[in-house]
């Protein structure tokens, strides 16, 4: 009966937990953003481990039942260390997104957008090499979309520039599906589809990541009675950012009512968070 565990280098964890919501509507809902460390995706590799074997830690503490790393950058670094330690399912946003692209693509080339850190990681493009072959991937960080989609400006002249300087080389390429690497990303995707065109599959890696926590607790027998009643959502954030509960509710698309803050400050490099005590309302 206990909740599933979601955390993310900030907010773009929250369109994994409306996935979540959307597809799991009696689970009780754990968020941690780690917002006063963010973004993870311009860290090196063992700031990323550290920090999110501290996030997971948090979740498992607080009970959860299921950690879901709905941080592609956390994903591609600190996967196999949180699921060889934990003692819960840990789900990654990169595994999902890869098999639904494999399902998905017609035999043309496979397009990943994410942040710089996932891109220089090489974890999809390494995977997606593995089953198609390199001549068929294609991977561009692009960087800017974060921002563009934290201040809402998902329909905006800058965005649509934006989108046509990164996204121009995967389309002229021929990419026939495209990875949202980033869980910020899925806010663009009207953008990002009209510039890529109708003949290219978005893979939304919220959506897939909510599909595989779908099965995964399904399998393991730990899924609720999906005829009870609604779950709660819990928030977490080690930083209260300037206009968070504007900017979060575009995210989850649901108003956040209460968020408390967790002390990282005190935590050693590779311990445990604490509450902080301190409750926004």
């Amino acid at each position: 009966m206990g909740p599933i565990g979601v955390f993310d280098s900030g907010m773009g964890g929250l369109t994994v937990l409306r996935e979540l919501r959307r597809r799991l509507p009696a689970e009780d809902l754990l968020y941690f953003g780690d917002t006063a460390r963010v973004p993870y995706g311009t860290k090196g590799e063992r700031t990323v481990r550290a920090f999110a074997r501290q996030d997971a830690s948090f979740l498992v503490n607080r009970g959860a039942k299921l950690v879901v790393v709905a941080c592609n950058t956390a994903s591609a670094f600190a996967i196999d260390d949180l699921q060889r330690e934990l003692p819960v399912p840990v789900l990654g946003v990169i595994d999902p997104g890869v098999r639904t692209a494999l399902q998905r693509t017609r035999g043309g080339r496979i397009g990943v957008i994410a942040t710089r850190g996932t891109v220089e990681s090489g974890r999809y493009q390494q995977q997606l090499s593995a089953a198609v072959g390199p001549q068929r991937v294609l991977a561009r960080a692009c960087p800017l979309f974060v921002p563009l989609a934290e201040e809402g400006m998902v329909d905006h002249p800058i965005t649509r520039l934006v989108a046509w300087e990164y996204l121009a080389p995967l389309r002229d390429a021929g990419v026939d599906t495209l990875i949202l690497g980033c869980t910020h990303y899925p806010l663009l995707k009207r953008i990002i589809g009209e510039f890529m065109g109708p003949e290219t599959v978005l893979v939304d890696s919220a959506e897939a990541l909510a599909e595989a926590a779908s099965l995964t607790l399904a399998e393991a027998g730990l899924q609720r009675d999906p005829g009870g009643p609604p779950g709660r959502m819990e928030f977490y954030l080690s930083d209260i950012p300037w206009m968070f509960q504007e900017a979060g509710a575009r995210f989850l698309g649901h108003p956040i009512d209460s968020v408390q803050t967790v002390n990282v400050n005190e935590a050693d490099w590779d311990g445990h968070l604490d509450l902080a005590g301190k409750d926004v309302s």
